[in-house]
């Protein structure tokens, strides 16, 4: 049967590209799903439909894709999958020379979209068939992993790469793709430039890409879960300082894993750590691409994602709840306080107690002060400067990377191999590296860690919270706030970002925000920064995100940038107090008006007609 004709009768240019999109995806696409709904789509003449499925090809990026699962060119499906990966193939082979002797791991969640065939599972099987079609061997779990596996199994086997498909914490109808690079770390640029290009170049499917019984016997075929199962389990007992507490906790511990793929590896990770393994949420323990008993399955969203977990805990008196998003790269905890509430712990307060426990256990282990000059912790630019003020008192290093684990696990691993030893990054997105055998944010580690902090401050009478403060009153109150605006349009974008280059005049910066001055600016898309001498930015700049950070002359600091994977405009505020300053109630009211100030006179969300955080 003849392909149906593509609808033209709007922009003559629009029309042949959405025509030879749609010809090619008619010739090439072979899932029965996705191919009969672009023939209906053209069938009934849906200009609309078509143009949202095949108007734009989703980009390559640092942090690989992300999209909804669908048919189409701009969508996550069978096609998509295998032209990827033809790139992403073809790009390996130019940069390692023994691809074909070391290979590469590939590992997935438990996403799936009936309505289009996809899952994270067949997506990965398509990725395996195309390396094995070209001679190179594959680690393919054989089950749903953590998105940290990748990345320690990269480093563990001495692969060339490794790929997770996930979409994290993403919305049900969404997958993603994410890639590592040998150092164990996510790529960065020029990689994604160079694999975008090479996707561009190899998008007609290879004769047998389709063929996914290819792998069934292939000699180039290996399963690592039991071996890197075993292996991680093993490395991450060195970080268990503990383990006689563990043993004798009283403290019960509640573990939700939001229907993601998290449950049965934070069960053995309790075990490797002497602990009673927590009690799992049961409506949400098991995998579930629906994820049906929350509206986003994020823990990052706070209370909402956790009415099941404070529940479970009441019933059977557990003080602390650890939640995992769906692919157990993040993790949020909360503690129920003497007043009967919980309190979820955002991710810079988790941090400052992660960070400060780290520091603790290792420098009980090495005492000679002269260690202290090759430790390192990180953090991003957004997050809090909490473990600045401790790595000023304690005399270790601490350094600030951009935005994203990449950066943090790129330069981690740097610090590595110059003989460094980096004991701790984390971003405020709920993100942990307690344990630098996964140059990533691991959820999994971070939980058992956790757990192990709670049970032993437990032996002290101390809980999660009046830590946090001790830390605080120790090394200055460092309070945030951080929210967003949603806006769909890039221009009115573009638009809020060049008014604040341009807020006196051409090229002035603000120098006040309603009453607060402005002592200081660094722009990361422009490369300006006026604290240098040369007034030029030492950190990496992108001209493609958007990110203005701003130092007030209270102390304050407070950035506004652009999501790479969401269509928001998010800030970041803290006020960092010096240590003594003990009035955290005036510290807050001071950083509530400053953010109002922000939000009011830099964002101006009705001029802009930006959407605010629901809360």
């Amino acid at each position: 049967m003849a392909a149906p004709a593509a609808p033209g009768g709007g922009d003559p240019r629009t029309d042949s590209l959405l025509d030879r999109e749609t010809a090619r995806w008619l010739q090439w696409d072979q899932n029965p799903l996705t191919l009969e709904s672009v023939k209906q789509l053209i069938a009934e003449g849906n200009k609309e439909e078509l143009q949202k499925c095949f108007g734009a090809r989703m980009e390559f990026g640092t942090a690989g894709l992300r999209a909804a699962m669908g048919a189409g060119v701009a969508r996550m499906n069978d096609l998509t999958i295998i032209q990827t990966t033809q790139g992403f193939c073809r790009y390996l082979e130019k940069q390692f020379s023994d691809l074909k002797q070391r290979g590469v791991v590939i590992s997935f969640d438990a996403r799936a979209h009936p309505a289009s065939g996809s899952s994270s599972r067949r997506f990965a099987r398509l990725a395996a068939t195309t390396f094995i079609t070209q001679g190179i061997p594959v680690y393919l779990f054989s089950d749903i992993t953590p998105t940290p596996f990748v990345p320690y199994t990269v480093l563990h086997l001495k692969l060339c790469a490794g790929i997770m498909i996930t979409a994290s914490h993403n919305p049900k109808q969404d997958n993603g793709y994410k890639v590592y690079w040998e150092n164990g770390a996510q790529i960065t640029h020029p990689h994604d430039k160079g694999i975008a290009q090479a996707i561009e170049e190899n998008l007609e499917p290879w004769p047998q890409a389709w063929d996914d019984s290819l792998l069934n016997g292939s000699p180039l075929l290996h399963d690592p879960s039991a071996s890197v199962s075993k292996d991680y389990y093993e490395d991450l007992k060195k970080y268990c300082f503990h383990r006689s507490v563990n043993r004798e906790t009283k403290l019960k511990f509640v573990h939700t894993s939001v229907h993601g793929v998290g449950h049965s590896f934070v069960q053995s990770a309790f075990r490797a750590f002497d602990f009673v393994p927590p009690e799992a949420v049961p409506e949400q323990k098991d995998p579930d691409p629906e994820f049906p008993t929350v509206k986003y399955p994020n823990p990052e969203e706070g209370k909402g994602v956790l009415n099941l977990s404070f529940a479970l805990a009441d019933k059977i008196k557990a003080k602390v709840i650890l939640a995992n998003d769906p692919d157990a790269d993040r993790l949020a905890v909360a503690e129920k306080q003497d007043s009967g509430e919980w309190r979820v712990f955002s991710g810079n307060e988790l941090g400052a107690l992660l960070g400060w426990w780290l520091f603790t256990c290792w420098r009980e282990k090495n005492q000679d002060p002269s260690a202290l000059k090759d430790t390192y912790m990180l953090s991003s630019t957004v997050s809090s400067k909490i473990l600045r003020a401790i790595a000023l008192k304690e005399g270790f290093h601490f350094e600030e990377t951009l935005t994203g684990f990449k950066w943090m696990g790129n330069r981690a691993k740097q610090l590595i191999d110059q003989g460094k030893n980096v004991l701790f990054a984390f971003e405020e997105a709920i993100g942990y590296m307690c344990c630098p055998f996964v140059l990533d944010k691991d959820g999994v580690s971070a939980a058992v860690i956790s757990a192990e902090l709670a049970s032993f401050l437990a032996t002290k009478n101390l809980s999660l919270s009046q830590q946090l403060k001790a830390i605080y009153v120790e090394y200055g109150y460092h309070i945030t706030k951080a929210s967003y605006f949603i806006c769909h349009d890039q221009g009115t974008i573009k638009k809020l970002f060049e008014n604040l280059r341009n807020y006196d005049g051409k090229n002035n910066y603000p120098k006040t925000c309603g009453r607060f001055e402005i002592s200081g600016i660094r722009d990361l898309t422009t490369g300006y920064d006026d604290g240098q001498p040369d007034k030029k930015a030492v950190l990496p700049t992108s001209k493609s995100s958007q990110m203005i950070t701003f130092t007030f002359a209270n102390g304050c600091v407070a950035t506004m940038r652009t999501s790479g994977t969401e269509p928001k405009i998010k800030y970041y505020a803290e006020l960092c107090a010096p240590p003594g300053n003990s009035d955290p109630e005036q510290l807050k009211k001071e950083l509530n008006e400053l953010v109002t100030a922000i939000e009011e006179h830099f964002f101006q969300p009705q001029k802009y007609n930006l959407q605010a955080k629901a809360e």
